[in-house]
């Protein structure tokens, strides 16, 4: 089968990828690889002697003066066991926040089982991540602003892969999310595959969702393989044109019976309706260099739930949920957790007679009197928000559990990752 790739939004044909596959434990071996990521790392830190700190210099813009990322946070130190934690949002902050206000009607909810997430913490800035595979090309890990990001430096189409046990780890409904940042670059390709992908035929590649981020493409592009679904939606506005460059955005994409949706920040972007593949696995393609890295973190992968969930979720005596998100051992709330508090707010609001017990979950990271009290305040904080959203606060009783409940091992990302949660029991 020809291959063919999708530059950005609108196709064009191009031959089948040529050029030695490299594996991640192949990396450190390879002096080429070697030598292109010490270049970065030095570029990285001969720019944060000049720049102070703005981002170690790596997206330069063209003909156009350079405009700095978000301030790189300096490492903190881990919290002793009986630190106290971070306080929570109060209901004033918020109410007050704009961010929040404009993901009051986000209806995004993510899988109920995580097969696999990485916000890299546990890799070396400057190296390739132990959970991912590089197929073609090259990418590094580098802090930009407060968070680790994985860059794709070099390659046309470069890509990487998440590690994942097993082959066919995709469900009839899954759900895909993180965070992509562009400087004028291209954005990041999400290609699906019918099979394992750890061999990448390029065969067995059924369709692609492309998040177009820069070089005159403005929107959300998805086409099969077969080219009998080639759909395009544009970005409003909000997040269109200029207001899309330098920013961090959330992606969230939802497959379920047959069809796509693509969520970039509060926006629904675009809906494709009987797409014809059942996809097995993944992976993230695109063209990038230094100057123009193609960028991801906080990557999720998530099977089942996904969308409009409440009628199934009413009757439950408890509900388990992995889409309320806080800041790495804080809790803060992202915006993105609104699909999810949108989904239990509608059910408290058509339920009036429904009262829930909140119960924060967190891993085990960290010591367990730390997690207990950083557990009980991400609770208190979902209960705020729920208030702050009109449910009347009699109906809530927020409970923090720590690591003592945990539902999968603490030896694996994926199982760490689901115990992390969020449960709703009835009262």
């Amino acid at each position: 089968m020809k291959r063919i790739f999708l530059i950005c939004v609108f196709y064009c044909c191009s031959s089948v990828l040529s050029g030695q596959i490299v594996k991640p434990k192949d990396v450190a071996k390879d002096a080429g690889t070697n030598t292109v990521n010490g270049d970065i790392r030095s570029g990285i830190n001969n720019a944060a002697d000049k720049a102070n700190n703005e981002l170690k210099g790596l997206f330069k813009k063209k003909k156009k003066q350079e405009e700095p990322v978000p301030q790189a946070a300096a490492p903190q130190a881990p919290q002793a066991a009986n630190a106290q934690a971070p306080a929570a949002n109060t209901a004033e902050q918020v109410k007050g926040s704009g961010t929040f206000k404009a993901y009051s009607n986000y209806d995004f909810v993510p899988g109920d089982k995580i097969v696999f997430e990485d916000n890299f913490v546990d890799d070396q800035d400057g190296e390739f991540p132990a959970h991912w595979n590089l197929g073609r090309g090259q990418a590094v890990l580098n802090k930009l602003g407060d968070r680790e990001a994985l860059l794709i430096t070099d390659g046309n189409f470069a890509h990487v892969s998440p590690v994942i046990k097993g082959a066919g780890y995709l469900t009839d409904t899954f759900t895909i999310e993180f965070d992509s940042y562009t400087n004028g670059g291209y954005g990041p390709h999400i290609f699906f595959y019918d099979n394992n992908n750890d061999a990448r035929q390029a065969e067995h590649t059924v369709a692609q969702v492309n998040i177009c981020a820069g070089n005159g493409w403005n929107g959300v592009n998805v086409v099969t393989t077969d080219n009998k679904t080639d759909l395009t939606g544009n970005y409003p506005s909000e997040i269109g044109g200029d207001n899309y460059q330098n920013k961090w955005h959330h992606v969230a994409i939802v497959y379920r019976h047959k069809q796509i949706k693509v969520y970039v920040d509060q926006f629904r972007v675009l809906t494709v309706p009987g797409i014809d593949i059942a996809p097995k696995a993944i992976d993230i393609e695109g063209i990038g260099s230094i100057q123009n890295p193609v960028v991801i973190s906080n990557f999720r992968i998530a099977n089942g739930g996904g969308m409009n969930m409440w009628n199934k979720k009413v009757t439950d005596a408890k509900i388990v949920t992995h889409g309320i998100n806080f800041d790495i051992d804080k809790a803060t709330l992202k915006p993105e957790s609104m699909g999810t508090l949108n989904m239990i707010s509608k059910i408290l609001n058509d339920n009036p007679d429904i009262k829930y017990e909140i119960d924060g979950h967190t891993d085990n990271s960290g010591g367990m009197s730390h997690n207990l009290l950083l557990s009980q305040q991400r609770a208190e904080a979902v209960k705020q928000q729920l208030t702050v959203m009109g449910i009347d606060a009699n109906r809530l009783y927020a409970k923090g559990f720590g690591d003592t409940k945990p539902i999968n091992e603490n030896v694996t990302i994926e199982g760490r990752a689901n115990n992390r949660r969020v449960e709703f029991v009835k009262k």
